[in-house]
């Protein structure tokens, strides 16, 4: 399928995610389908409540459009689009998130190939569902896309998971082209100038999906004898994420930990924000580390470059960073770990 149809197939389930998020398709089948879908995901995982499977649904609204698109695919050689005998692309996704597997399969169909997923039993068949509404659009992917339990005769590999399970992957598909994604974790830069407007923003870094995606801000850089009045001020309108049993529960684990090995933390009632120089923070906790000046600051992300997903700054000031409240709305062109998912694909294409 060539590369205008396969964009005219995205474009199309842009518009009815938009659509749909919007409340102007509720009564078509998929629109049902999509709703019924969405109250099982929430019975089966309950860190997927029906606010952040719309909030996935929005960023991926957000991605699926024309000029998303276009930009996108300016960065690849057009002669790399012409038909090809595909090759079965396994990909293995995660449940951390809502459907956090998509860009991969879209990825696998822009490049020619064919998509042959293990979706999470966490994602409740969301994934399946984006898959179907693909499939109904255009009914030529239905050769091109399978989901399935186990990966046996695939050409190359796409897995995300934990650094443990990265190691299982390495171990069955080390011998495979792959790409393998171990943990990561985002961070915002702290400058000192920041407005009530700016946390709050800052916020939906922090508490979207409850913190589990790796785009989520899991630590802050702070100046040194920075004071966190107006952060904790700022954020306060996000204290009803205590009601969620799952996270009131980590939360309260958490802080008993904390209060036990009598480590210092701030505390405000929802979230707990502690020292630390790692940047994996557990569900309710918020680390932070202090910079004495912008050479120090530089040398610290220097050394967790590697572990870093995202870097988020007050209007994306610091290089490389995007603005407060928008590390959850990468572009297609942002790829999980630096790694050129299209370009890996299509080079598979051309041997």
């Amino acid at each position: 399928m060539e590369k205008d149809k396969t964009k005219e197939v995205l474009l199309k389930t842009g518009r009815f995610l938009y659509e749909f998020i919007n409340g102007r398709l509720y009564g078509d089948s998929y629109s049902i389908r999509l709703l019924e879908l969405m109250e099982r995901a929430a019975a089966i995982n309950p860190f997927f409540t029906l606010n952040e499977i719309t909030k996935a649904l929005r960023g991926m609204a957000f991605c699926l459009t024309e000029t998303e698109i276009d930009t996108w695919l300016a960065n690849y050689d057009e002669g790399l689009f012409k038909e090809k005998t595909p090759k079965n692309i396994g990909v293995i996704m995660a449940g951390n998130i809502p459907m956090v597997g998509w860009h991969d399969m879209i990825c696998v169909l822009m490049s020619g190939n064919r998509f042959i997923g293990k979706p999470s039993s966490e994602d409740a068949g969301l994934t399946q569902f984006f898959a179907d509404l693909l499939m109904e659009i255009e009914p030529e992917l239905k050769d091109r896309i399978v989901f399935t339990e186990r990966l046996n005769e695939v050409d190359a590999v796409i897995a995300t998971g934990s650094n443990n399970s990265a190691r299982f992957f390495n171990y069955y598909f080390g011998k495979k082209p792959n790409i393998i994604r171990k943990n990561r974790n985002s961070v915002a830069i702290i400058n000192g100038d920041e407005t009530f407007d700016d946390f709050n923003e800052l916020g939906k870094d922090i508490f979207d999906y409850f913190g589990l995606g790796c785009r989520n801000v899991s630590k802050m850089y702070v100046p040194q004898g920075y004071d966190f009045n107006l952060f904790f001020e700022s954020i306060q309108g996000y204290s009803k994420i205590i009601d969620h049993h799952r996270y009131a529960n980590n939360y309260d684990y958490n802080r008993s930990i904390l209060l036990m090995k009598l480590l210092p933390f701030l505390d405000n009632g929802f979230l707990l924000v502690r020292e630390d120089t790692i940047l994996s923070s557990p569900i309710s906790v918020l680390f932070y580390e202090r910079f004495e000046n912008m050479e120090h600051l530089n040398e610290l992300i220097k050394n967790q470059r590697e572990n870093i997903q995202c870097m988020a700054s007050k209007d994306g000031y610091f290089p490389g960073n995007v603005a407060f409240g928008m590390t959850q709305f990468p572009h297609l062109w942002d790829y999980a770990d630096g790694v050129d998912t299209l370009n890996f694909l299509l080079t598979l294409s051309t041997e």
